[in-house]
């Protein structure tokens, strides 16, 4: 392959590479500001595990985070070759499949991106698996927003994979990955915040208790064997995976209002 041929691929590694950083940057970035830093006196009683880690166990999250970006990077390249190619089903004319897809298809790379987590996490915790790619990220038992993907370059693999499999499957648009990768960031971040930002009672509403918690993640940090979910509670209800004592823990971290007075 000459230099001319190359040139595109490693103009979209730079550009996917550069564009994964930021967002880390943005979202990871606001969080410890905001929470870590600037609230941080104010929400003291919101602190999961009453303690935050110092900088120095911060700093490899942001160093496998990056090396993270580089596998995102390539994992864009292999989208780009796979839609010129016709393997991966993106599209960029709304009215090609018209407006209720559209929302039908974020909804459902969502959930698809929900079950794909749950399994793929719990394969990650198989004893001959974990120690070559998911113990890296066990290395945060208390984490922080640069934990999110604080990921060893295997796990970075199957992290990435979601969108090339989602397209792969079904058609979708571009900017339906654009927002899909927006909620993931956010979400991912907030799990990893180590303060506890829901409102007191959201775990007894029957239209809430569905959706996971900071608490909930930051336990699996803690404890390692429970607590799979990303987003949703279902997976972690049918396999009967929750901690035990994951609402108890929920109900005594939120019994003060997040800013007291």
């Amino acid at each position: 392959m000459t230099f001319l041929e190359l040139k595109p691929f490693l103009i979209v590694f730079l550009v996917a590479t550069t564009l994964t950083t930021l967002r880390y940057f943005l979202f990871a970035g606001v969080a410890y500001g905001l929470i870590w830093k600037k609230w941080k006196e104010r929400l003291q009683h919101r602190i999961i595990q009453g303690k935050l880690p110092d900088f120095q166990k911060i700093k490899p999250e942001i160093y496998y985070s990056l090396s993270t970006m580089l596998v995102f990077g390539l994992v864009g390249v292999l989208i780009f070759f796979g839609k010129k190619h016709g393997i991966f089903q993106i599209y960029t004319d709304v009215s090609e499949r018209g407006w209720p897809y559209f929302f039908l298809s974020l909804a459902g790379i969502i959930l698809f991106h929900d079950m794909y987590f749950y399994f793929t996490h719990r394969f990650m915790h198989w004893k001959p698996i974990f120690p070559y790619v998911h113990r890296v990220h066990h290395k945060s038992t208390n984490p922080s927003p640069w934990a999110a993907f604080s990921f060893h370059p295997f796990e970075a693999v199957i992290e990435a994979g979601i969108v090339p499999l989602y397209t792969f499957l079904f058609p979708t648009h571009s900017l339906v990955i654009f927002y899909f990768l927006i909620y993931m960031t956010f979400l991912n971040v907030l799990g990893h915040l180590a303060f506890e930002l829901f409102p007191k009672g959201f775990l007894n509403r029957f239209y809430t208790n569905w959706h996971n918690t900071t608490t909930h993640h930051n336990m699996h940090h803690k404890w390692f064997n429970c607590n799979y979910g990303l987003y949703f509670n279902w997976w972690d209800k049918i396999f009967k995976t929750n901690h035990p004592d994951y609402k108890r823990e929920f109900d005594r971290i939120t019994s003060v209002p997040i800013f007291k007075r």
